[in-house]
């Protein structure tokens, strides 16, 4: 379903026409008159001073905003209805209405909008400060903090016949290498217009095919009507701007009519915060309704930390996206923190008393398909997780935290972007973390197999230590915060697939990186089925999850994304058409194309369709195997949703091996409350307390998570 939005009918009351100009709609006097707002479906979230609107009218009708007639704004639709773009909105309430005369008993429909900035932010709370601005990365003009505004700019490119985008000066111009594009079924002049500006202290892009100015109220002949939203991977600290999107001048969704949108806080490298990122696709999204009209459908693509605001917007801001195709996803930021940071224990404890350890040893207690990946994770990421390891460039280093010369510096921990959500510790004041290996029992399933000695297993477990809050190894195990782990599974930032992915489309796109031709990649497969054995464990169902997996090749690459995208297409269309009155998990189930399902890519030219399992299995899985990771050899399950662990005491009954009365003794110390019962939930598990939850606006700062309407 494409926007969804919040509808006020009619009240039947007499009206004094003043003489004023009316928009007149198609006469039916069986229709009640509404009005609600299309460029965001929820009034109250309103940014940027305008909205559209849609008034269905049994006739004549004059619309008001904050008393001022907008009726001229106003434009009849092939459906009947009106639509029209109402500027000049105040921030905070606006009280819009339209009334109608002439048909019928006059009727008036009032409808209360909250406009806000358009810096933000609008539900996410207080905005990082300091905030360094990159708006010349993008060719706009210097910025200044803490907004980082500039002002929006439009240029234009063609396609080439020879496959390449070049500028152009005059979108008029017909130069004669252009191409042309298709879009439903007529060829069009593939000629785009890109739109740059700042939007939630964000630089956003938008491409689309270019048909002259675009209108809100009268679409391009150039546009599919629809929406692909791109996600940007990574996950960092935030405090600066960015320096690109998810990308918009791209082919694959251009040549076919589809518009593009992104913002700079869409990268998760910039903004780890899937909370932020809702908010700026929110309002990217928003704008870009205004300015080329409503859109039928939004689809989400990205892949690795764009694959993680694909799946938490879906679930806990639905109806930004309406379908998501992730690609080499990870469910949620959190979820991967506990492999994370074991790879920086192991790297370290390897390299020192672990050192007599075999790579197939060091294989079979990390469980990936090469021990190289947690090599990777250690080099690529463990430092996100340190104070200032991994700083921005855009950062000075003046600027940075330091325990003696500047204790209120930034901090450069990805957790930074969920100080709204997690609260900060005022002990440290580091943002509380839910992080905790307190009774995990690293390579247990390598024991279990004979792969590693009872002596290499206790002084694994004796020897392996922790992380403090800076993120510097130590000797004592890690203890997550009780308020965070709390805050993590009420507000769902731990995705529990329970709430919006239940009705979402979702296509899984896993290009096998395991061992694809270097073995140190971190996009491990064993995520994609993470996430379906919780939306399994939520709903009883993954259906609305298709996993697709090709090889690192471009054939496969370029094959699956064009089957992905139609097949997105398509089933999205079908849903929207779907009057029935089935729930929208139903549509979505009841409306999936019969040639989509589980597969695999065996060459660009061959797709087959079988059902996906882990452990894998059938053609596919012979294809692409997929292994575990350092939690699930410690025996946690596949849902890898147990950030702390219930405790229960040491029984040496429960291992295959004998050890010796020291090396009982150590473990015992090791851990003196107990080993991990992955059998119970987690601490602090609980369900969530729903979607669309507001952390504060621009006028409030952070307040305690609401419900919005």
């Amino acid at each position: 379903m494409a926007n969804r939005a919040f509808v006020v009918a009619a009240l039947t009351v007499p009206v004094l026409l003043l003489g004023t100009a009316t928009a007149v709609a198609a006469p039916d006097t069986g229709r009640r008159l509404t009005i609600e707002t299309v460029s965001n479906p929820r009034p109250a979230l309103v940014s940027g001073g305008q909205v559209l609107v849609k008034v269905v009218a049994p006739g004549r009708t004059r619309v008001s905003a904050n008393g001022h007639d907008v009726t001229s704004s106003f434009h009849p639709q092939p459906d009947g209805s009106l639509l029209g773009l109402v500027t000049g909105l105040r921030d905070g309430v606006n009280d819009l209405s339209a009334r109608t005369s002439g048909h019928g008993p006059d009727q008036r429909a009032n409808l209360r909008v909250t406009n806000h900035p358009s810096t933000g932010p609008v539900f996410s709370g207080a905005q990082q400060r300091p905030f360094y601005c990159e708006t010349q990365a993008f060719g706009l003009p210097p910025a200044a903090q803490p907004f980082c505004s500039a002002p929006t700019q439009v240029s234009y490119q063609y396609r080439t016949t020879a496959g390449a985008f070049a500028p152009l000066a005059d979108p008029a111009t017909r130069p004669a290498d252009l191409a042309t594009a298709t879009v439903n079924g007529r060829a069009v002049p593939y000629v785009v217009r890109v739109e740059r500006g700042t939007i939630d202290r964000a630089v956003y892009e938008m491409a689309a095919l270019y048909d002259g100015t675009p209108s809100p109220v009268a679409p391009d002949a150039g546009w599919n009507g629809k929406l692909v939203y791109t996600f940007g991977g990574g996950c960092n600290a935030g405090y600066h701007q960015g320096t690109s999107t998810g990308g918009v001048v791209n082919d694959l969704f251009l040549a076919r009519g589809f518009a593009v949108a992104s913002s700079s806080l869409n990268v998760l490298d910039t903004n780890c915060s899937p909370i932020i990122s809702a908010e700026a696709a929110m309002m990217v999204k928003e704008h870009f309704v205004e300015t080329y009209g409503p859109v039928a459908h939004t689809i989400g693509w990205g892949g690795s930390g764009g694959a993680i605001q694909q799946y938490d917007i879906a679930e806990n801001y639905p109806g930004i996206v309406d379908g998501i195709i992730p690609g080499v996803s990870f469910p949620d930021p959190l979820s991967t923190g506990g492999p994370v940071s074991d790879c920086r224990l192991l790297e370290r404890y390897f390299a020192g008393p672990g050192a007599s350890f075999t790579a197939a040893q060091k294989q079979a207690v990390a469980g990936f398909a090469s021990y190289d990946t947690c090599v990777s994770w250690d080099k690529t990421f463990a430092s996100r997780a340190t104070a200032t390891g991994s700083c921005n460039a855009a950062i000075p280093v003046p600027a940075r935290w330091d325990p003696v010369t500047n204790p209120r510096g930034v901090k450069c921990n990805s957790n930074e972007q969920l100080v709204n959500q997690l609260g900060r510790d005022p002990r440290t004041g580091f943002v509380r973390s839910p992080l905790d290996t307190t009774g995990v029992q690293y390579g247990l399933a390598a024991l279990k197999s004979g792969t590693i000695t009872a002596a290499q297993f206790v002084d694994l477990n004796a020897t392996i230590g922790g992380l403090d809050y800076t993120g510097t190894p130590v000797a004592q195990r890690i203890a997550a915060d009780p308020k965070a782990l709390q805050t993590v599974y009420a507000e769902d930032i731990v995705n529990s697939g329970s709430q919006g992915l239940r009705e979402t489309p979702i296509i899984d796109q896993r290009t096998d990186l395991d061992l694809a031709g270097f073995g140190n990649d971190i996009h491990t497969t064993e995520w994609s089925y993470v996430m379906r054995q919780r939306l399994l464990r939520a709903n009883g169902t993954a259906a609305n999850q298709v996993i697709i997996e090709n090889h690192l090749t471009a054939g496969e690459v370029a094959a699956a994304s064009v089957y992905e995208l139609d097949a997105m297409d398509r089933w999205l269309t079908a849903i929207d058409a779907d009057s029935s009155h089935r729930s929208r998990q139903q549509k979505v189930l009841a409306n999936r194309p019969a040639d989509l399902g589980d597969g695999c890519y065996l060459s660009a030219a061959s797709r087959i369709t079988e059902k996906l399992t882990y452990p894998a299995s059938g053609q596919c899985g012979a294809q692409y195997p997929v292994a575990a990771n350092t939690r699930m050899v410690a025996g946690e399950s596949l849902s890898l949703d147990v950030l702390k662990c219930r405790l229960k005491p040491v029984n040496f009954r429960d291992y295959p091996v004998t050890f010796t009365a020291a090396e009982r003794k150590r473990l015992s110390e090791t851990f003196p409350g107990g080993v991990c019962d992955y059998s119970r939930p987690g601490v602090g598990r609980h369900a969530p307390i729903g979607t669309w939850l507001s952390y504060g606006d621009e006028r409030t700062g952070t307040t305690p998570p609401t419900k919005l309407r």
